[in-house]
């Protein structure tokens, strides 16, 4: 059953709980504990870059409860903003392939503040260009060959910390019952909400649907 507009339907997720806007996304990186005497640098430069990201990025999504019709046009400062741009990098998988001009994490990583400052000042004047993607084949389970894009690693951080931004508006409209790219939430918690609503309602048909080269067609 849902409920009035801009308000979720009652939670049948069995395993996690909706997330709620007001607190802030949790980071999908591995935790590590200060070392004991003087705290490393980094360390302390990630601790100061966890709080400003989250007071910012508060914020933002305080505006957006409070006014559902308030139009943001100047989130671009936020985006070029060296801990959020920091903050991106850390979250992104460390293993992940390199895009088309063959840089990985770690090699990004060895000048990361002279990097970031660049990146930044590129986003700052209008300067930055994204890079193409390079696109791979990997075999799906029926034998057909699904097309894969990946994105250079620079590109990887501006969509990081644009959707870090982005999310602060966005998650405080969308519906419990919304599992598509939302910070942590997925395919498996909407087939756990599915489960647990065929167990726990009366279903009388359930609709399985397949958007053929959704993302080609979408970009």
């Amino acid at each position: 059953m849902m409920n009035g507009h801009r308000k979720s339907d009652r939670p049948v997720v069995a395993t996690k709980p909706a997330n709620k806007a007001g607190a802030p996304v949790a980071e999908q990186v591995e935790r590590r504990g200060l070392a004991e005497g003087k705290p490393p640098r980094q360390n302390t430069n990630r601790v100061l870059d966890r709080a400003f990201v989250q007071s910012a990025l508060g914020r933002i999504r305080q505006a957006a409860v409070k006014d559902k019709r308030q139009r943001f046009t100047s989130l671009m400062h936020h985006i070029y903003n060296l801990s959020i741009l920091r903050e991106a990098y850390y979250g992104l998988k460390r293993d992940a392939a390199p895009g088309i001009d063959g840089e990985t994490w770690r090699q990004y990583g060895e000048n990361l503040e002279s990097n970031l400052a660049d990146l930044s000042a590129r986003l700052r004047r209008g300067a930055y260009r994204a890079k193409a993607v390079r696109r791979v084949f990997i075999t799906k389970d029926d034998g057909r060959l699904r097309p894969l894009g990946v994105t250079a690693l620079e590109d990887k951080i501006v969509q990081r910390a644009t959707v870090e931004v982005m999310n602060a508006i966005y998650e405080t409209d969308f519906l419990g019952y919304s599992y598509g790219y939302r910070p942590g939430k997925g395919q498996h918690n909407a087939l756990d909400a599915l489960y647990a609503g065929l167990l726990t309602r009366r279903v009388n048909w359930v609709l399985d649907g397949d958007l053929s080269s959704f993302l080609d067609a979408a970009s």
